[in-house]
C-alpha cells in the first residue's frame, strides 16, 4: 500500500500492534492500563485506559516525531493540501498561540480583527506583540461582528508598513467570512504572513461548495480545531502550515508550550479522524449542509426567528458564510439568546453551543441526524409560543470599539488593583472578560473600561451568560492598573 494512502491510520495501527505485544509497563502513566484505578477503567472501558500510553519507540515522539507520529502528520498534510501539519493535543488554543508566537516577537505588530478568541489575546500577553485592531464592521439588527473588509486591512497595512502578520478568522462563530484570499494577497505583497484561525473550519478542506480553506487561498498558517467539526476528541487540533514557514522553527515554538507528554488517545483520534474525512468527508459534509439548511427553512417557517444564511452575503465584510452554522437570531421573539440557550436545555433536553444577547448557535457536524434536527425546531417553536413575549427590554448589543492604551503583556503584568466593578470606569484593564462560548473577549488587558462596556457586562450576566476571565470569579470586581 502507499506509504502515503489516506486508507492508512498509522499511530492508530502503532497502538494496535503494541497492545499485541502484552508489555509490562514499568513506566507512566501510573494507572498501569488502567489496573491502578479500576474507578476509571470501568468509566473508560479497558480498550481506552490500555491505550493511554507513554511516548516510547515503537509510538514515536510528539516533541521530535520521526516514525509513525511523523506518517500521520505528512497524511494530515496531504488531505488538508498544506506543506506541514502538526498534531496539536493542547487544543485548537494552543495552535494559535503556537501560529501567532511563530510570526511575531515583543514589540512587533500584528494584525488583526478585535473578535478574535481569547486565545490570540493570549499569545500577546505571551510574546509581547502589539495588536493592531480592525474593527469588524457590524450587522444592526442581528447584533453580531461580521468580517474584516478588504480596504480595512488595506488601511491597517498602510499605517502600519512594519506588521508582521495579518491574523483572519475563517469562518467567525457565528459562520461569516473575510475574502480571506483578497487578504493573504494583500499581506503577501507588502511582506506579512497570513494567518488564519480555523478552530471552526475544518469541513472548509472537505466538503462541497463551502468558504475557501485558509490552505486553498494561500495562507501561511491555519490553526484547525479537528475536534469541533471534524470528530477527533475533544482538545485535538491541527496546525497547518504553508510553503513560506520553516518546519523546523514552527515545531519549536509549538514545543516551548506543549506538553511533553502526548495523549495517544487524542493522536489517535487525529489520526482517525483525517482518515474519515479523507475517505469520507465529502459525502458527510454534503449532509451536513443539507441538514442545515432543512432546520434553516423550518426555523424561519415558524415566525420571529431568524436563521439566517448566504442571503447576508455582501462581496466584502460578509465575502461568504458556511451553511453548516445554524446561527439563529432570537431578539423579535422578546427572549435573548442566552435565555432560549438555558429553555432549551432545561425544558427540552437539548444543549446547544451557546446563547449570547441575540443569537444562538446549534452547531451541525458529522455526528448529527435528522430527528435531532426536528426535535430542535420543534422545541424552539415551543419555546416560541412559552416564553416569547415583548423585545423592548432587550439590549442592542453592539461592537464596542476598544480604547488599546498598553500592550497586553504590558498590562498584564504591571502594578494592578482590585476595584468594584462600577468603580472602575476610566480604568485600564489588566485582565480579560469575556462570555464563554464564544470566548471572545469583552476587555482584554490595555484596554479602557467605559460606561458602555459595564454595562454589557451587567446586563450580560443579568442574562446568564457565563462570563470568565477575571480572578473575581463572580466578576464583582475587576483589576486595573495603578494611576492609569
Amino acid at each position: 500500500m502507499n506509504p502515503l494512502s489516506q486508507e492508512r491510520a498509522p499511530i492508530y495501527e502503532a497502538l494496535e500492534n503494541f497492545k499485541k505485544m502484552r508489555v509490562v509497563p514499568f513506566d507512566v502513566p501510573g494507572h498501569k492500563r488502567g489496573r491502578g484505578n479500576p474507578e476509571l477503567t470501568a468509566l473508560l472501558g479497558e480498550k481506552c485506559v490500555g491505550m493511554d500510553v507513554n511516548s516510547m519507540k515503537p509510538l514515536d515522539n510528539l516533541c521530535h516525531p520521526i516514525s509513525v507520529i511523523r506518517e500521520a502528520e505528512e497524511l494530515a498534510a496531504q488531505a488538508f493540501q498544506a506543506a506541514h501539519a502538526f498534531l496539536m493535543v493542547g487544543g485548537t488554543t494552543s495552535a494559535v498561540q503556537s501560529m501567532v508566537l511563530s510570526v511575531v516577537k515583543r514589540g512587533e505588530k500584528i494584525i488583526l480583527p478585535r473578535n478574535v478568541h481569547r486565545s490570540v489575546m493570549g499569545a500577546m500577553v505571551l510574546c509581547g506583540a502589539v495588536p493592531v485592531y480592525v474593527n469588524p464592521e457590524g450587522d444592526d439588527r442581528l447584533g453580531i461582528p461580521l468580517g474584516m473588509s478588504v480596504a480595512a486591512v488595506e488601511r491597517a497595512i498602510k499605517e502600519n508598513p512594519d506588521a508582521k502578520a495579518v491574523l483572519v478568522n475563517n469562518p467567525t462563530y457565528y459562520g461569516i467570512c473575510s475574502n480571506l484570499k483578497a487578504i493573504v494577497d494583500l499581506a503577501h505583497r507588502h511582506g506579512m504572513f497570513c494567518l488564519a484561525d480555523e478552530a471552526h473550519g475544518t469541513h472548509f478542506y472537505f466538503g462541497e461548495n463551502l468558504p475557501v480553506s485558509a490552505m486553498a487561498a494561500g495562507a501561511d498558517m491555519a490553526a484547525v480545531s479537528m475536534h469541533k467539526s471534524g470528530g477527533s476528541l475533544t482538545q485535538s487540533s491541527i496546525l497547518l502550515i504553508g510553503p513560506a514557514m520553516q518546519e523546523g522553527h514552527v515545531r519549536q515554538i509549538i514545543n516551548l508550550t506543549q506538553t511533553t507528554s502526548g495523549s495517544y488517545l487524542l493522536l489517535s483520534s487525529l489520526d482517525i479522524s483525517r482518515r474519515n474525512l479523507a475517505l469520507r468527508g465529502k459525502e458527510t459534509f454534503r449532509q451536513v449542509v443539507n441538514m442545515a439548511e432543512y432546520a434553516r427553512a423550518e426555523i424561519n417557517q415558524i415566525g420571529g426567528y431568524y436563521a439566517y444564511g448566504r442571503e447576508l452575503c455582501n462581496g466584502d465584510s460578509i465575502y461568504d458564510f458556511d451553511v453548516t452554522k445554524l446561527s439563529v437570531h432570537t431578539r423579535e421573539i422578546g427572549l435573548a439568546g442566552i435565555e432560549v440557550y438555558d429553555l432549551l436545555r432545561d425544558e427540552y433536553d437539548i444543549q446547544i453551543e451557546f446563547g449570547d444577547l441575540g443569537n444562538i448557535l446549534a452547531y451541525l457536524s458529522i455526528g448529527d441526524r435528522q430527528r435531532d434536527i426536528e426535535r430542535l425546531v420543534s422545541a424552539l417553536s415551543e419555546v416560541k409560543r412559552r416564553f416569547g413575549g415583548d423585545k423592548s427590554d432587550l439590549m442592542v448589543h453592539e461592537y464596542i470599539e476598544p480604547q488599546v492604551v498598553l500592550s497586553p503583556q504590558d498590562a498584564f503584568y504591571a502594578e494592578k488593583e482590585s476595584r468594584p466593578l462600577r468603580q472602575t470606569c476610566g480604568c485600564v484593564c489588566s485582565e480579560f472578560v469575556m462570555c464563554y462560548p464564544p470566548g471572545i473577549p469583552v476587555l482584554t488587558p490595555g484596554e479602557r473600561i467605559t460606561e458602555e462596556i459595564l454595562d454589557y457586562i451587567e446586563y450580560a450576566k443579568a442574562k446568564g451568560c457565563s462570563m470568565t476571565g477575571p480572578e473575581d470569579p463572580v466578576i464583582e470586581h475587576l483589576n486595573v492598573l495603578k494611576g492609569v
